[in-house]
């Protein structure tokens, strides 16, 4: 097999402060995570930026300048730019960041759909902020939006102009088929990096089958044009990434889709979910691609090319 990639998606904009106290918030604190988790051996560092003062998700390019310098000058890991940034976004808002950094890679949403995180606010009374609590109820009656216009916005400016890579997140086997149809206009260049993404409240469920599925219709729209990689959602985080690697993809992990290490355990940082993603991938005979092999597999520009 492969050598294989370890992105690790280090703040996101689902979980909120009062879940965990371990979710870095201020830019210091996601360049310092950032930093250990590449140590620890993620190759991929996916990320967003958080309104420092109380961890709202922010779309400030200022924010994200903050943090990608000092990773920049501390380790060698891709810098992966978030799109998606939240669905309570604009999409102006959420390539503000992106646009100001250039980045070599960007995540990009094939899909407009259901995003419920409004079932997580029932287990919790008392809330840090304010914020908390509404931004989740909300998603009850809420779309995250990513329409056919979105997308080829995103591959204009970030790819076209900015010479940007995708992560492309397939929330569903049917994103699969809107990936296969902006191929087929010519839009995108292969090798496609394919995030499979599972146990989303709107998306497809976590489940190994559907892992099978998802990665048999990928073989028949894009046969060897691709690489594929997974992330499932909380508790289902090791056990998927674990059956991806068996089957030659690659693996996510990350403080973004889930905040534990272990049933009821928390993670107290990033890096304790990329080393024991790494543990497991080493044991089963997986070597970890190095930042400068996963550059070469995924054809990016090259971070001298950045504007961080």
């Amino acid at each position: 097999m492969s050598k294989i990639i370890i992105t690790c998606a280090v703040t996101g904009s689902i979980h909120t402060p009062t879940m965990t106290p371990h979710l870095p918030i201020t830019p210091e604190e996601i360049a310092a995570d950032g930093i250990r988790a590449a140590k620890a051996g993620a190759t991929i560092l996916h990320m967003h930026a958080r309104n420092p003062e109380n961890g709202h998700p922010s779309a400030d390019p200022a924010l994200f300048m903050e943090f990608l310098g000092p990773i920049s000058e501390s380790c060698d890991a891709i810098a992966n730019l978030t799109t998606g940034g939240s669905a309570i976004m604009t999409l102006d808002e959420r390539l503000a960041g992106p646009l100001q950094a250039e980045p070599e890679m960007c995540s990009l949403n094939l899909g407009s759909m259901n995003f419920g995180l409004f079932p997580v606010a029932q287990k919790y009374d008392e809330w840090k902020y304010e914020w908390e609590k509404p931004f989740l109820e909300n998603t009850r009656d809420m779309i995250f939006k990513n329409t056919f216009k979105d997308i080829e916005t995103i591959f204009e400016k970030m790819g076209r102009e900015r010479g940007a890579r995708f992560e492309f997140e397939c929330y569903d086997v049917g994103h699969l088929y809107t990936l296969a149809h902006f191929a087929d206009r010519g839009l995108i260049d292969p090798p496609f990096f394919i995030q499979f993404v599972f146990g989303v409240l709107g998306g497809i469920g976590a489940d190994v089958d559907n892992l099978v599925h998802m990665k048999r219709i990928a073989d028949k729209l894009f046969g060897d044009r691709f690489l594929f990689s997974v992330l499932a959602a909380g508790r289902h985080q090791m056990p998927l990434t674990t059956a991806a690697a068996t089957l030659g993809g690659h693996v996510r992990v990350g403080l973004e889709d889930s905040i534990y290490i272990a049933r009821g355990k928390l993670a107290t940082s990033n890096a304790d979910q990329v080393a024991k993603i790494r543990g497991i991938v080493e044991a089963l005979g997986r070597e970890v691609a190095t930042p400068a092999e996963a550059r070469g597999m995924l054809g990016l520009k090259g971070r001298e090319k950045t504007a961080f």
